[in-house]
């Protein structure tokens, strides 16, 4: 295994993440409603995943 040659864990799934759009800012008030817009977005994310 090279260095470099695999992204860490949390590496790709900010990565992920940051290809929604919503979750560039926080334009949420409370904390609550931004968790559960991150959690939407990884079931998306997962989503997406299984079914290709």
């Amino acid at each position: 295994m090279r260095l470099g040659r695999h992204r860490w864990v949390v590496e790709r799934t900010v990565s992920w993440l940051a290809g929604c759009r919503r979750l560039h800012r926080r334009y949420e008030r409370t904390a609550e409603h931004f968790l559960a817009f991150v959690g939407i977005a990884a079931a998306l994310i997962n989503y997406r995943r299984i079914t290709n």
